[in-house]
C-alpha cells in the first residue's frame, strides 16, 4: 500500500510540536558557566618550584610547543670539605597554545609533578602571538588547578607507606622497650 501523501510532513510537525512543549536545556554560555567534568583539559599550569629543568616535557612534546631556557649555578658545599655542585636554574618556560594539541604527554612524563591540567578554558586572544604563555602566566594557572580526588578507601595501601609505617612502628616498639628495660638503661635493681 502506498504511503498517504503528506504523512511525512505530519510526522515532522508532530516532532516539532512535542519539542516545543519541553523545557529548553540550552545554557546561555556567557551568563551561565558550564559544569565541566573533573578531568577537563583546559590549560597547563606550571608549579615552578618543582621544575628541575630536566627538559623531558620539551623533548617528549610531539608539537615542540614547549620552550625552556636555563643556566647553571654553582652551589657551595653543604659541609666543610665537600665539593661544589651545580644545578640548573629556570630562566624561561613557555608553552605556545596555538601549537599545543592538548595531548597531555608533557604532564604525564614530568617526574617532579611540575605541570598540571587546569580546567580553565577562557584564554582566547585576538593576536596569535599572545597565545604563547610565559612562566608567569603558567604560574597563575596553578591557582585554578583542582585538588586531586580522594583516594578510594577500599584501595590497597601504597607499598612505600606500608614499609615506612612498619619501620616507624618497629622503631617505636624498640624505643619503648629501651625505656622499660632497666638493663638497657644501665640501672641496677636493688635487691
Amino acid at each position: 500500500m502506498p504511503p498517504i501523501p503528506g504523512s511525512g510532513l505530519a510526522k515532522g510537525l508532530a516532532v516539532t510540536l512535542r519539542t516545543m512543549t519541553k523545557k529548553t536545556v540550552t545554557a546561555q554560555y556567557p551568563d551561565t558557566q558550564p559544569e565541566l567534568p573533573p578531568r577537563t583539559r583546559g590549560v597547563i599550569g606550571l608549579f615552578e618550584e618543582n621544575c628541575t629543568v630536566c627538559m623531558l616535557c620539551a623533548r617528549e612534546c610531539p608539537d615542540w610547543c614547549i620552550y625552556i631556557d636555563s643556566h647553571k649555578e654553582t652551589v657551595p658545599p653543604a659541609v666543610e670539605g665537600g665539593r661544589e655542585r651545580s644545578r640548573n636554574v629556570l630562566d624561561r618556560f613557555a608553552i605556545d597554545f596555538s601549537l599545543c594539541m592538548y595531548c597531555g604527554i608533557c604532564i604525564e612524563v614530568c617526574p617532579f609533578d611540575a605541570l598540571f591540567w587546569s580546567p580553565e578554558f577562557e584564554y582566547a586572544e585576538t593576536d596569535i602571538h599572545e597565545l604563547t604563555h610565559e612562566r608567569d602566566k603558567l604560574r597563575e594557572w596553578m591557582w585554578t588547578v583542582p585538588a586531586p580526588p580522594a583516594l578510594d578507601p577500599a584501595a590497597e595501601e601504597p607499598k612505600e607507606l606500608a614499609a615506612a609505617r612498619k619501620t616507624a612502628e618497629k622503631l617505636a616498639a624498640q624505643a619503648q622497650a629501651d625505656r622499660t628495660d632497666p638493663a638497657a638503661t644501665g640501672e641496677e635493681s636493688a635487691g
